[in-house]
């Protein structure tokens, strides 16, 4: 399992992104889950940080979830309409 930093705005999210690609790529498995329970702070660029997360782990022919958001992190990609693409059922 991966965790996201506390942070992730504008900001921080081109180093989030490189990191989590390079963690992406060794993480062993079929699925790749991420944890956001330490995400505090955030805006938008958050969830274009998973959504290409996400897409990185399918063109890798890996699973992909998030786990444990933050409930406004969730309202925020409802409101998107991209929450069924980032949260296990």
């Amino acid at each position: 399992m991966l965790l996201l930093p506390a942070t992730i705005t504008l900001r921080e999210s081109r180093d989030t992104l490189q990191l989590l690609t390079q963690a992406l790529q060794s993480a062993p498995g079929e699925e790749v889950v991420i944890d956001a329970s330490p995400l505090a702070q955030f805006d938008t660029s958050a969830l274009a940080v998973l959504l290409e997360c996400r897409r990185l782990a399918g063109a890798w022919g890996k699973g992909f979830s998030v786990r444990q958001a933050p409930p406004k992190l969730a309202e925020l990609a409802r409101l998107y309409g991209v929450d069924a693409l980032l949260f296990a059922a």
